[in-house]
């Protein structure tokens, strides 16, 4: 899009000029021609343009724009994610595992599902990589008798889980670490790594899985989750989303983390059909909705009474287009990825 272009809609987004219906069917077409350009030259020219992005992701700084990624989704105070987001602040998609479930039960799901696969126990120690606005790590604390160490970018996350954890009489059982990726080192070792939805923001995977290797213990297991496509791998570029929301972002095929093989061998792998992050949005809009005045009385704070209407209007169709996306040929495409991964060393093969 044009500078022009980015203007016009801002100002119609800032207006409320634009009917969903109207921004639903630009995303549709949006997204058929995503899919038409990433196709284009058919399997061979994908597989090449596969390569060249794991090429890239081989080198360069583990995070890219660590500063905008923070600006775009955590530089907001967190009493606006609350407005939206479930009783458990979990910034990520949801399970939907019953047609009538609300999204505080979605949330328990996901997160139930997500210790399940990463196959946590009592007595481990373990870091959340990535840690949003501490969903997994209240969640683990409470409900098994573990060590968290919760990491993020984000000072406003880390005041957030603080106090959180401080009202559940959590604190003993979390430590919350404020740092930049790129730089950070534990020098310490850890039962399981859990990172969710934090991938797609990084650039150099194989460094970061190479780190992460690293920091594992000897029988210590990576659970990553990712937004995903089925077959497509690319980077954000271009387009309204990755300017708005995914600076330096990627988006993974179901299988680019496998092709990071140096230092971390696939155990096992799931998806989960991309409906269900869909309706993970739509619940968020319904809530972002219901609560608008609550969100641009917020959105004011620093910004002219247009500035906020304009940025509420920007969240929305950021809720709207990324549901329409994962909502394409019936969750079959764009979608949730699980995997569990362990250090190489330990794969039959090298033994």
């Amino acid at each position: 899009m044009t500078k022009l272009q980015y203007a016009t809609l801002d100002f119609l987004l800032g207006r409320d000029l634009i009917p969903d219906a109207l921004l639903r069917a630009g995303t549709r077409i949006a997204t058929r021609g995503r899919r038409r350009r990433e196709m284009r030259g058919g399997p061979v020219a994908v597989r090449a343009r596969t390569a060249e992005l794991v090429a890239h992701m081989s080198s360069g700084p583990i995070a890219e724009a660590v500063n905008t990624a923070n600006e775009q989704h955590y530089g907001l105070p967190a009493e606006f994610f609350a407005l939206f987001l479930g009783p458990r602040q979990k910034y990520s998609g949801c399970y939907w595992p019953e047609r009538d479930d609300s999204l505080a039960a979605a949330e328990e799901s996901m997160l139930a599902l997500t210790c399940r696969r990463a196959n946590v126990r009592d007595g481990m120690t373990i870091l959340d990589l990535g840690c949003g606005w501490g969903a997994l790590s209240l969640w683990l604390a409470e409900r098994f008798d573990v060590r968290v160490f919760a990491v993020s970018n984000s000072a406003r996350q880390r005041d957030w889980i603080e106090d959180r954890a401080k009202d559940r009489g959590l604190s003993d059982r979390i430590d919350v670490i404020t740092a930049d990726i790129n730089e950070f080192d534990p020098s310490a070792t850890y039962d399981r790594v859990i990172s969710i939805e934090m991938f797609e923001h990084m650039r150099n995977w194989a460094e970061l899985t190479r780190r992460i290797a690293s920091w594992l213990t000897p029988e210590g297991q990576l659970f990553v989750q990712t937004f995903s496509h089925r077959d497509l791998a690319y980077r954000f570029q271009g387009t309204w989303a990755a300017e708005r929301f995914f600076t330096a972002g990627v988006m993974p095929s179901h299988d680019l983390i496998t092709r990071f093989t140096a230092d971390m061998a696939t155990v096992e792998r799931w998806s989960v059909n991309g409906l269900n992050y869909a309706r993970t949005l739509r619940a968020w809009l319904h809530r972002l909705d219901d609560n608008r005045d609550a969100a641009i009385d917020i959105l004011r704070i620093g910004r002219t009474e247009r500035q906020a209407k304009q940025l509420f209007g920007t969240w929305r169709l950021f809720l709207i287009c990324t549901a329409e996306i994962w909502s394409a040929n019936g969750g079959k495409e764009w979608m949730i990825s699980h995997h569990l991964l362990e250090p190489i060393h330990r794969t039959p093969d090298s033994e």
